[in-house]
């Protein structure tokens, strides 16, 4: 049976089901829900646990050996079964199939596995232990929900921002600083609690408080670039450069995302539906749904213009002439960074649109100049 996140815990208080199923990549919520059913099997008598974590070689028969005769001894037994890769093969899914059909009270199983694709939901392994148990998928926590996610978490440990703008523009400050990484929200929310006592927060606190502790995903970069937001897309650059990200590593990241944009692209115009070439390009999560909008603000045209540029930026970055022999009107700007900048660019605000430039901001951590608009 398939549970949401927020009903575990009316789950749990009912009982506990013999089997439980974890599977998704945001950590902190994984590890939380994992906490919350090993804290209730405790307190429920299931005081053996076990460990299994599949790797290459990994011996399913001591996995099956573990389940089924643990309750020889009359004690009661947690089997935690950890699949980093998601794919148990074709004897970890017949073991797993076994499993489910040997469910029994001695023993509750909790299996963990990373996100799971829509073909492997629907697999017959898969389905076979989510049938026989709770299914609980953890979906990512997307950027505009962050600030209520946040203001939720002060509220479980008594605190709240202050009424109105100020207290919008608290909770805005703290997601801007995570940059998505719940692990270090959750850390921010509980150095405010340390810090301060229950009741309301002013902004100056939680600006005081809060340190810039983004730690910024290259990869995320293209869900900016995709959704057109300038602003979060100029500050992630800034921040790979000031954390010291290899610029080849961040070229690569923009450059198969505009090639995967311009494969869609030819695609839909040779009648192609969109949900299938979505698919044959691997597009998942947030960026299933800005694909199409990304899509309708680029020409083919405007997409080939930036796998040209592409191509002088990865001659610069690796050291060699960026531009073209005799040909400087096309050279790419003297720092890469800023011609990262344009060419992620191209897709987040083409030049034919009426997208005004971010505003300046202070590069006081990293001391990068600041960049011009484009």
């Amino acid at each position: 049976m398939q549970l949401r996140l927020d009903a575990l815990e009316a789950h749990l208080a009912k009982g506990l089901a013999g089997l439980y199923v974890v599977y998704g990549d945001e950590h902190l919520l994984a590890q939380e829900a994992c906490d919350r059913i090993r804290a209730t099997a405790r307190a429920a008598g299931f005081t053996d646990r076990s460990v299994f974590t599949v790797e290459r070689g990994f011996d399913w028969s001591s996995l099956l050996g573990a389940s089924q005769s643990m309750s020889l001894f009359g004690d009661r037994q947690l089997v935690e079964l950890r699949i980093p890769s998601g794919k148990p093969g074709k004897e970890g899914a017949d073991a797993l199939k076994a499993l489910a059909a040997a469910v029994n009270d001695d023993v509750l199983t909790m299996i963990t596995l990373p996100r799971l694709d829509a073909a492997t939901q629907k697999s017959a392994w898969f389905m076979a232990i989510a049938d026989a148990g709770i299914a609980l998928k953890i979906d990512p926590v997307d950027r505009a929900q962050l600030p209520n996610w946040v203001g939720q978490r002060l509220a479980a440990q008594g605190q709240r921002v202050a009424a109105g703008e100020e207290g919008r523009r608290a909770l805005a400050f703290i997601a801007e600083r995570v940059e998505g990484n719940l692990l270090a929200a959750h850390q921010e929310i509980q150095k405010l609690g340390l810090l301060y006592p229950a009741g309301s927060l002013s902004f100056e606190q939680v600006q005081d408080a809060v340190l810039n502790v983004a730690r910024y995903d290259v990869f995320k970069l293209n869900e900016a670039m995709l959704a057109g937001d300038v602003g979060r897309l100029s500050r992630m650059l800034d921040g790979l450069r000031g954390e010291g990200e290899a610029s080849v590593l961040v070229l690569w990241a923009v450059v198969e995302e505009v090639r995967t944009l311009l494969r869609i692209k030819r695609g839909v115009s040779a009648g192609k539906p969109l949900a299938m070439l979505v698919r044959e390009n691997r597009v998942w999560g947030p960026r299933e749904r800005l694909i199409g909008p990304a899509l309708s603000r680029v020409t083919e045209g405007a997409l080939e213009k930036a796998l040209a540029l592409a191509a002088r930026l990865d001659r610069q970055v690796k050291g060699l002439s960026g531009g073209t022999p005799g040909n400087h009107r096309h050279d790419p700007p003297p720092d890469p960074w800023d011609g990262l900048f344009e060419l992620a660019m191209s897709v987040a605000a083409p030049k034919t649109s009426p997208v005004p430039p971010p505003p300046p901001r202070p590069r006081a951590a990293t001391g990068v100049p600041p960049r011009r608009p484009v």
